[in-house]
């Protein structure tokens, strides 16, 4: 029951009581006393504590590793039947999502559809906050239903504190339809993890500017969101080796990069990889094929699309044959 006292404390605070009692609570948001005088210290002492806060993050990636993976295969089985990869989440969340998602299509080549980042308040909220957007999980439902969300996707909602409604209801939202969800939060016993099939807590304790998750949380979430696309993509056959076999050449970067990849392959000749690269149209993977499996552009098309795009295994049928 909630006493006259904390009714009219929660009057005077304009209803915050609440929500000020439960961040106070978090990891995220703990108040470092010995901290407290930072800002009179010099610039290169403030670098070195930075430094050093951030070399804990690893770590407490490292002490996930094995919910990570689990996740990424789930993740990985999902999108080889078709399925998409949504991140969800707000704020700086909602922007490392985005941030991933983005990423994908000239790294792996893939449709813009197939990783998608969903960041509460639409596209403006990348660059300026949209009030009361994060406090909706109903907001987060209505985005999923704009994607037509199926049982072969896979949501990651996100948020440092694990408490975020955006995030929950955008998990909460996807497990009622029959999707796979993750739930990545930088605290422990978090109502995120706890909505979500994957729970993903990766802790790292309070930051260098009280409730900055901006700072240690958003590098742990960075790193956690690298491990599940560039792993998903590995495992959908994206790549050969560490060579990225997808890569779209949308630029003269990417262009000298796709040669410098097929080349790194195959050890052909300049004329050979010019060759190659234009009896497949540029495809990197495809002209990879055609030099090592000895089969025109056509053929090697044909091979990949049969091995679901696996260059190992379209090679191994070329020389099963």
């Amino acid at each position: 029951m909630t006493s006259t006292t904390d009714a009219n404390t929660d009057a005077n605070t304009g209803g915050y009581g609440e929500l000020r009692a439960q961040l106070a609570t978090l990891t995220t948001e703990a108040f470092r006393p010995e901290l407290a005088e930072i800002d009179q210290l010099p610039t290169r002492e403030l670098a070195r504590i930075m430094n050093g806060e951030d070399n804990s993050v690893p770590a407490a990636v490292a002490a996930r590793l094995p919910e990570i993976s689990a996740a990424i295969d789930a993740t990985a089985e999902r999108m080889a039947r078709g399925g998409r990869l949504i991140y969800a989440g707000a704020g700086t969340a909602g922007r490392l999502g985005v941030l991933d998602a983005s990423e994908c299509p000239p790294t792996f080549n893939t449709d813009p559809s197939e990783v998608v980042g969903l960041i509460a308040g639409g596209p403006s909220a990348m660059v300026k906050a949209v009030e009361g957007a994060e406090d909706s999980k109903e907001l987060a439902a209505a985005d999923l239903d704009a994607l037509k969300l199926t049982a072969d996707d896979t949501v990651v909602g996100i948020s440092a504190s694990g408490r975020t409604p955006y995030a929950i209801g955008a998990v909460e939202h996807a497990r009622a339809l029959g999707a796979l969800t993750i739930g990545l939060s930088c605290n422990a016993d978090s109502a995120l993890a706890a909505a979500a099939e994957h729970g993903l807590e990766v802790v790292v304790g309070p930051e260098l500017l009280t409730g900055s998750t901006r700072l240690k949380a958003g590098t742990a979430q960075k790193l956690v969101l690298n491990m599940i696309s560039t792993i998903t993509m590995i495992r959908l056959g994206k790549t050969y080796g560490n060579l990225m076999v997808d890569v779209r050449a949308s630029n003269e970067k990417l262009r000298a990069r796709s040669r410098r990849i097929v080349s790194l392959a195959t050890g052909a000749s300049d004329a050979e990889i010019e060759a190659a690269l234009a009896a497949t149209d540029g495809e990197v993977k495809n002209a990879i094929l055609t030099i090592l499996g000895r089969v025109d552009g056509p053929t090697a098309a044909t091979l990949l699309t049969d091995s679901d795009g696996h260059l190992r295994a379209a090679l191994a049928a070329v020389r099963t044959t």
